[in-house]
Formats: structure tokens, C-alpha cells, sequence
């Protein structure tokens, strides 16, 4: 991926964002899930950052796959500032010996339908067993700052009294069914890291990523919008399995890590930030649309199938509001359509 410009390019934006780089600065960064659509656009933009700034930033990738992981950070592979650990977080990261690690990113969670219906337990333990692990281990290593990766999810649905939801809101969840699995187990991380702030000291800060999309999709993300992206890329009708009436917010992967950076190097302990863009709030069906249109196909209407129908969001309307972020100084800089024409463009090289 890293030797297409037009990706280098949407690196170097977030890599020229004027955020206080210097708190990284010869420090020890440990990211989990790094090898997903966040994660691994987030190491590129660290590690273009050590080269030319040169912070001495030592990246610590972890991911379950080292082929995986190889096949995406191979020009960092052998470079002394990144290293790649292979560990699944639902076991303590008890073999590494690292001295003070600075900070500690838990991105790793299961993220798309499929996997919520057809690996629950897996989806739940990552958000709360693999929590606890990687909080633990942030204490043992000393670890300056703890960021929790939580979800748009928590929020539930709509109760009809909002129009965006702040970090304060808190819509319905059914929790007496399997699709509850994903937001219910945030939610719990999220209180796990306040009890680890409370209780141990440790400094905490949430980011509340929304739908985000982007060129660093896995191939087997069975998200809705990565569906549409894969019809479009293959030049086939954009298959939408619902009326599409769904509202929600959606946000390009580098304004998602740009965000991520935001809430890390500036956001306040123990507070939570929605990671959104209003200028990205489209109905899934308009959504489907815009691609179509860019790729020259239509969008047509199909069933699901049991398994993608009990992963779906019940969700009909989850707009976030991004006014507690933008007052930090952040902004998003890709808007839907640029966004999609990015993705589009990059992934058919």
C-alpha cells in the first residue's frame, strides 16, 4: 500500500497534522490491532513521522498473523524502530520485557457483522478479557497514557429525543441477544478503563470511532460499506440488503487516525471523544449510491442471509456529534465523496 501516492498522500496529511508530536518523541508506542483498516494506516503515519522528524518513535505492532502483518509493513520490517508481535490479546502479554512502554493503543476487536454473529465470544473477550490484559499490562509497563478504541455502537439506537449523539447520550440496546455482544462488551471496556483510572491511577482517554472506511479494508470485512466498495471495485451492482434507510455517520480512515492522534496526544484523562464529521452523515442507501456512481454500476436490492441478518446493527439513525473533539483543535478533512473517490482509486491500483 505504501508505494501508491495518492495513499502517501492521505499518510502525509495526518503525518503534517499540527498535533504536539514531541510527547512522542523517544518514547515506546504499543498498538493492538495493528494490522487492521485503523491500525495499519495509524503505522504508517508513525512511522513516516520518525522519518522525517525523527522522533525515535519505537512502534510495537501487535497482531495475531505475521504473514499478515509482514505482507503489510514490509518496507518497516527490518527497521530498528518497528517490531512486530505476534499475540492474541485474550492471553496477558506476559512475554514481552519491554521497560516503560509510553503508551498503549487496544484497537484489536472483531468490527464487522459476520464476525459478531458467527464468533460472539471472540467479540465480546477481545473487548473485556483483552481490555483487562492490555491495562494490566499498560500498570505493569509503566505506560503514560492508555487509549481504549470504543465504538459509535455504545450509543444504541435512536430513542427519537437527539439529533447527534455527545458523549453524554445513551440510546436503547436489547442485551438478550447475540448482535448485543459487540456494544454491550465496549461499553464494559470503557467502564473497565474508568475503574483502572479510579482504582490504579492509570490515565485513560476513549475515542468513539464511527463507521470508518478506507483503501487499509481487510478483504474479509463483511461491513455493509465494504461489500459496496468490493461491488464497485469488481465493477458489479452495488447489493444493498436493506432499504437503506439507515442514517448514520461514516468517516474516512485517515480522518479516523488523525482523530485517534487527537484524543492521544490532547485529550483530557478519563473523558471520551466522539470521532466523527458531519460533513460524512449519509443514509446507507445514498451511501451505496455514490459508489455506483463512481464506479459506472447501479445499486440493486437483495435478501440477507441468517448469518449477515443476526450480525446487523438495529440501528436506524446514529448521527455523532464531533463538537467536543473539533474543540481540541481537530478537524476532519475528507469528506464523503472524496473519501470514497480515495478508496476507490487507491485499491484498484
Amino acid at each position: 500500500m505504501q508505494e501508491y501516492s495518492l495513499y502517501q498522500s492521505d499518510v502525509q496529511t495526518v503525518v503534517s497534522t499540527d498535533l504536539p508530536w514531541i510527547k512522542l518523541a523517544n518514547k515506546k508506542i504499543l498498538i493492538t490491532g495493528a494490522s487492521g483498516l485503523i491500525g495499519s494506516f495509524l503505522v504508517d503515519v508513525l512511522m513516516q513521522k520518525n522519518h522525517e522528524a525523527g522522533l525515535d518513535l519505537h512502534v510495537y505492532a501487535v497482531g495475531r498473523s505475521e504473514a499478515h502483518a509482514k505482507a503489510k509493513f514490509q518496507v518497516y520490517w527490518d527497521d530498528p524502530l518497528f517490531t512486530f508481535v505476534s499475540h492474541n490479546v485474550n492471553s496477558p502479554l506476559t512475554e514481552l520485557s519491554l521497560g516503560t512502554v509510553d503508551y498503549v493503543l487496544h484497537l484489536a476487536s472483531n468490527t464487522h457483522p459476520r464476525a459478531y454473529a458467527t464468533d460472539p465470544i471472540g467479540t465480546i473477550t477481545a473487548n473485556i478479557i483483552g481490555t483487562q490484559n492490555l491495562l494490566e499490562f499498560a500498570l505493569a509497563h509503566d505506560a503514560t497514557r492508555f487509549v481504549f478504541a470504543s465504538s459509535n455502537e455504545i450509543y444504541g439506537e435512536n430513542r427519537g429525543d437527539v439529533e447527534l449523539f455527545d458523549e453524554d447520550y445513551c440510546g436503547y440496546i436489547n442485551s438478550n441477544t447475540l448482535r448485543a455482544g459487540y456494544p454491550e462488551s465496549k461499553r464494559a471496556g470503557e467502564a473497565l478503563c474508568q475503574a483502572y483510572k479510579t482504582q490504579r491511577g492509570l490515565d485513560v482517554v476513549i475515542p468513539r470511532l464511527t463507521r470508518t472506511y478506507g483503501p487499509t479494508m481487510a478483504n474479509s470485512d463483511s461491513k455493509a460499506i465494504a461489500q459496496f466498495l468490493k461491488n464497485g471495485l469488481s465493477k458489479q451492482d452495488i447489493v444493498l440488503k436493506s432499504k437503506g434507510t439507515q442514517n448514520y455517520s461514516f468517516t474516512y480512515v485517515a480522518d479516523a487516525v488523525s482523530g485517534l492522534l487527537a484524543v492521544l496526544l490532547l485529550g483530557v484523562s478519563g473523558e471520551a471523544y466522539n470521532i466523527a464529521d458531519q460533513q460524512s452523515n449519509i443514509t446507507l442507501l445514498d451511501f451505496a449510491q455514490l459508489i455506483a456512481n463512481f464506479s459506472g454500476t447501479k445499486v440493486v436490492f437483495n435478501l440477507p442471509d441468517a448469518t449477515e441478518k443476526a450480525g446487523f446493527s438495529r440501528a436506524t439513525k446514529a448521527l455523532l456529534n464531533p463538537a467536543k473533539l473539533q474543540a481540541l483543535g481537530w478537524h476532519a478533512v475528507f469528506d464523503i465523496k472524496t473519501g470514497i473517490a480515495h478508496t476507490i482509486d487507491i485499491l484498484s491500483k
